[in-house]
């Protein structure tokens, strides 16, 4: 049954309650969220969903909270919070709403929960506690930083604010989600690339997109290189050794190092060579035959000088 009302606590806020309204404000757009504490908004009922207060977890009666006795815990025993609980029930829901592919579906469920919802259950309930001088721009932070200040009179200001939050927090849900969903299509074109490429050290890709997952997936420990389109050029990238830091397979040659247009042409030899970071790790070129072998020519060095750093060295 569609609820006529999303039900969370007045007052403060956090993190999980705004994220929680974020995903069921999209599914039940017509629903009235309500914030209150008063006992007859807060006793489950056939017409509304309850989050975040309520001193219950039943999904049956659609009512998630988690500060309770006996709060539900992840398989791995780490506590749940509202915003991991709505996620549970009713993230696939809000992915199929936003157009994820059914296909899709699961495997963004269970990555956004990962890489996103655990981190605000953790952080909510105390069991993780930023640290350093990042501590407070994490997203919990800066969404609290929306509350008003202690004397401001306006009996609305909290009402007012937690709207803030829900908006600026929709923004980064559906961007993180948007662009999860991204990296699922363009490892299928990737895939698809790799297959086509055989055993040769240089992936060209139709455009730029991200490439590193689904090499790893695909275990292409061969490939160097890849080449894609820009607007207006195009482009030579070293492939990342880890998920962490910026060590790559292969770097650029060092004689390319910072090097632009004719000064970079005379040293590679390459017509249409353009541009080499510093860094060794991104160059362009005016073509893609220019690109090409600028590619190669990298995949050369590498090669002759015992440069290559694959990710199971």
């Amino acid at each position: 049954m569609t609820p006529d009302f999303l039900v969370t606590h007045s007052g403060g806020f956090h993190a999980d309650e705004v994220l929680s309204s974020v995903i069921l404000t999209r599914l039940f757009p017509a629903a009235r969220l309500i914030r209150s504490r008063a006992p007859e908004w807060i006793k489950p009922g056939a017409d509304r969903i309850i989050y975040d207060v309520g001193g219950e977890y039943d999904a049956t009666r659609r009512i998630f909270d988690h500060h309770q006795r006996g709060a539900p815990l992840r398989e791995d025993g780490q506590p749940y919070s509202s915003f991991g609980l709505i996620w549970k029930h009713y993230g696939r829901d809000y992915l199929v709403a936003t157009g994820v592919p059914e296909v899709h579906v699961e495997a963004l469920h269970a990555s956004f929960d990962a890489a996103f919802v655990k981190a605000i259950d953790l952080t909510d309930n105390g069991a993780l506690s930023p640290s350093g001088p990042l501590a407070g721009l994490t997203l919990p932070v800066l969404l609290e930083t929306l509350k008003p200040v202690f004397d401001d009179t306006d009996p609305n200001a909290d009402d007012r604010r937690f709207q803030d939050a829900v908006a600026i927090a929709r923004s980064f849900v559906e961007a993180k989600i948007a662009q999860s969903a991204a990296k699922l299509r363009a490892e299928a074109l990737v895939l698809l690339a790799i297959e086509r490429t055989g055993p040769a050290r240089v992936l060209e890709l139709p455009m730029g997109m991200p490439f590193r997952p689904a090499i790893v997936k695909a275990g292409a420990d061969h490939l160097l290189f890849v080449v894609h389109p820009r607007e207006k050029d195009w482009c030579v990238t070293g492939i990342r050794r880890g998920d962490e830091g910026f060590e790559l397979r292969a770097d650029l040659p060092a004689a390319w190092a910072g090097l632009t247009n004719h000064d970079l042409e005379a040293v590679c030899g390459v017509e249409g060579a353009t541009f080499c970071h510093n860094g060794r790790f991104v160059a362009a070129a005016k073509t893609r035959k220019a690109a090409l072998a600028m590619a190669e020519l990298a995949v050369e060095e590498a090669v002759a000088v015992g440069l290559i750093k694959t990710d199971r060295n």
